[in-house]
């Protein structure tokens, strides 16, 4: 059996999503859910726990209450209308969702680079925009939260080319193989060019790295 991939996907424009649709209408967020996947032909449910003073999407039925909080249910029995549904057509079983002022952010698992890459293409067809914030493939070292995405794509054309290049020549190593001069001189640029692009680089992909982008 292979490891798969764990992505994590935000959507700020669900489709239909209920649970999506129900967190537009409460303050607080959503994220004690619950998928049981149908067999024999039957229909497939989702749970969550909401508000009770709500009134809820005409596809959502309150089941159980306790006292402020209820447990609502969808039944899936049409067609696919929302990201969770999409998912598993494709058997990506959902391990977390969060939803919160009418977006959903869905955390969950791929069999491989190539389903993943199948299914993120129909999400942004279908539920654009889509923003990938993180790809985690096992076997991975350290705690669940040492792992994190670096997302070069943060990065432009020529801070990349500045970041590889000083690598490339050595910049990074102790002692160094090339100073800034000499890197700006074969890139073509100011030194202070240089340095701005790389200390850009940088910043971004630290920001990653310690979680703290905004953006």
């Amino acid at each position: 059996m292979s490891s798969g991939i764990r992505a994590t996907i935000a959507f700020a424009d669900p489709g239909e999503c209920p649970i999506a649709a129900t967190a537009g209408l409460v303050e607080t967020q959503i994220d004690q859910v619950s998928t049981s996947v149908g067999l024999d032909g039957t229909d497939s449910v989702t749970e969550f726990l909401a508000p009770s003073d709500i009134e809820a999407p005409d596809s959502v039925d309150p089941i159980f209450s306790y006292g402020p909080q209820t447990i609502y249910r969808v039944v899936h029995d049409g067609p696919e209308c929302c990201p969770c549904e999409c998912l598993g057509q494709h058997d990506c079983p959902v391990h977390r969702y969060i939803a919160e002022d009418g977006e959903l952010t869905l955390v969950f698992h791929a069999e491989n680079f190539g389903t993943l890459q199948t299914v993120v293409g129909e999400l942004r067809d279908r539920y654009s925009p889509v923003d990938v914030q993180r790809l985690l493939q096992p076997p991975l070292e350290g705690t669940p939260e040492d792992r994190v995405f670096v997302n070069r794509g943060r990065l432009t054309d020529r801070q990349l080319e500045v970041l590889e290049v000083a690598y490339e020549m050595g910049y990074f190593e102790r002692p160094k193989q090339s100073n800034a001069t000499e890197i700006a001189e074969s890139l073509g640029i100011a030194q202070s060019t240089f340095t701005e692009h790389l200390m850009t680089a940088q910043r971004k992909l630290l920001g990653d790295v310690l979680e703290t982008n905004q953006s």
